[in-house]
């Protein structure tokens, strides 16, 4: 047990506020509507079915990591079980990026890191018009994401097999907009903010960021701070694992601990 993360998300429950202490508009609203809506859609037990199918494989592969590394794994060769189980965010989360995708409705859609693409197949559900484009770096979980796709019959989703460094660019290069961004990787400050800046050149204020593990360990803390004070963000709301963050104009800076 990491005593840690125990004690940080101990704190996080102790100082996050509920919606009734939220004072803000948009931000009482998102939260009525779509944070705390527990409604059961359509598409949450056929992806749930697609977890389980992996949950259930221990069949190994060998991964390449290209971020920060692992807490839960010492080497590179993983069963798909225990990456479905530790590396891949769990329902409740994924849940929450389909009634994101859902309520905000985005035409243009990128995520950062696929995994075994079962968040792909949450936000690809919640808009089929939308196009959404997932990088992954490694070619063994790659492999797998492409079956989940499938099987999630998720025709709007384009999966890209390559480095965030590289694919970004490339991507970015013949992108006209972005809506929603998903940064689910590498756990780096400066490479995650270098992705967030490449990603705010295509923004508007509209888009929608979502930041992965946000107080994964310090430097990630340091990283949500930092994207907290960048002048062009205006909103953001820390739910602990997640972190949301929005460029709208109108509104005055806040910052939200909601308790999730």
């Amino acid at each position: 047990m990491n005593v840690r993360r125990v004690t940080d998300y101990a704190r996080y429950k102790l100082k996050s506020s509920t919606i009734a202490n939220i004072h803000s508009p948009f931000v009482y609203n998102l939260a009525k509507t779509v944070i705390y809506e527990n409604d059961d859609y359509y598409a949450y037990q056929q992806i749930e079915t697609i977890r389980k199918k992996w949950k259930n494989d221990r069949s190994s592969i060998t991964v390449s990591d290209f971020g920060a590394g692992s807490r839960i794994f010492s080497g590179p060769k993983r069963r798909i079980s225990d990456i479905c189980k530790y590396s891949v965010k769990s329902a409740k989360y994924g849940q929450l990026l389909f009634r994101l995708v859902n309520h905000f409705q985005p035409q243009n859609l990128l995520e950062l890191g696929t995994s075994l693409g079962i968040t792909t197949s949450y936000m690809a559900a919640a808009s089929r018009k939308a196009k959404i484009v997932s990088i992954e770096g490694d070619g063994a979980t790659f492999k797998i994401a492409q079956t989940t796709i499938k099987l999630a019959r998720a025709k709007n989703v384009e999966l890209v097999h390559s480095k965030f460094q590289d694919g970004l660019p490339k991507f970015l290069n013949h992108c006209n907009k972005l809506d929603f961004v998903f940064i689910d990787g590498h756990h780096n400050k400066q490479a995650t903010l270098d992705y967030f800046s490449q990603c705010l050149t295509k923004s508007h204020s509209e888009t929608v960021f979502v930041f992965d593990d946000i107080n994964w360990s310090e430097e990630m803390k340091e990283t949500w701070n930092a994207i907290k004070e960048n002048e062009l963000i205006t909103v953001t709301i820390d739910l602990h694992s997640m972190g949301l963050a929005f460029l709208k104009n109108g509104i005055e800076k806040q910052h939200f601990l909601l308790n999730f």
